[in-house]
């Protein structure tokens, strides 16, 4: 394995339009428009988490002539206001520093309160033939509809698993790492259409071996830890069966997963905490068995005993 430290969804984001996985309709269309040389100065990408449009728009910009000086991010995330478009406003009209244009890159815009939307439309209005927004949003219904129709809309979709699984064999054969393709196929499905989060899974995987490890580490990856953690806290606080059934019924997530993290935490107490060494080593005791027949069930049957024991 490469010894490199960057994260794999930082190491391998496209630095092409046709390194961009999954997105053939956005990624032709926006190719016609570099190629026609006529780039809107208002672009807004719509679609889930991790698809690609912060990644598409640091493309766009490279072939706007804009030095780092002049590509601005902004989260809104952060910033929301309307001193934030105020503050874009006073600049919008300064010439570029280094290249001929001037970007700024507006991530989750739909969190601008209605007073910063409604001064964003007039920047809108009014844009220098030097400036560009590159707007990036989850929830583009949050917006006003006039920025949206003074927009070029550009939507993105979820990744399919078969696109995904591509792009994880081409970073493991980069990587010089072998994995079985079920594990592979495992991460797709359990991604939400991400690729960035894909990338992640994999990463955390790859630090895994053993078929039956990865799987599970998936698994652990892809839960809601906050549930699992008050589940494993409530073990070890000797919670009364109603407190842990009631948190049981609320955790939705793969049994095994749970398993898993729950593994991890009386493992940090066994090794770090001596009063409850022996209870630590019951529970890993309890929870050595994995879930991948009993599922449900089976996680429900380890804590009653693991309360009641």
């Amino acid at each position: 394995m490469s010894t490199e430290s960057t994260e794999f969804y930082k190491k391998y984001r496209p630095k092409t339009l046709k390194g961009v996985v999954g997105q053939e309709a956005a990624v032709r269309s926006l190719q016609q428009m570099v190629e026609r040389n006529k780039i809107p100065h208002c672009i807004l990408f719509s679609g889930p988490s991790g698809v690609g449009k912060t990644t598409i728009a640091r493309i766009l910009r490279t072939h706007l002539d804009c030095g780092d000086a002049d590509f601005l991010e902004i989260n809104c995330a952060d910033f929301k206001g309307i001193d934030m478009v105020r503050d874009v406003r006073r600049s919008a009209n300064l010439s570029p520093m280094t290249g001929s244009t001037r970007i700024w890159l507006i991530d989750e815009c739909h969190m601008l309160t209605k007073d910063a939307q409604n001064a964003f439309l007039k920047l809108l209005e009014d844009t220098p033939s030097h400036t560009y927004f590159f707007l990036a949003t989850t929830d583009p219904q949050k917006l006003l509809k006039t920025i949206i129709t003074r927009s070029t809309e550009v939507k993105l979709s979820m990744v399919d698993p078969s696109a995904l699984v591509q792009l994880m064999q081409r970073v493991l054969g980069k990587e010089q790492v072998e994995m079985d393709e079920d594990v592979v196929q495992e991460i797709a499905e359990s991604s939400d259409g991400s690729a960035r989060k894909a990338l992640v899974i994999l990463e955390q995987v790859a630090a895994v071996s053993g078929k039956a490890e990865q799987l599970a580490a998936i698994q652990a990856s892809t839960i809601n830890k906050d549930l699992a953690i008050e589940l494993a806290r409530a073990l070890f606080k000797g919670a009364k069966w109603p407190v842990v059934s009631k948190l049981l019924k609320e955790i939705k997530d793969e049994p095994e997963g749970v398993r898993y993290l729950i593994l991890g935490y009386a493992r940090a107490i066994l090794l770090n905490d001596p009063r409850n060494g022996e209870l630590a080593f019951k529970i890993i005791d309890i929870f050595s068995k994995n879930f991948y027949d009993s599922k449900q069930a089976g996680l429900a049957a380890a804590c009653y005993e693991a309360v009641t024991r």
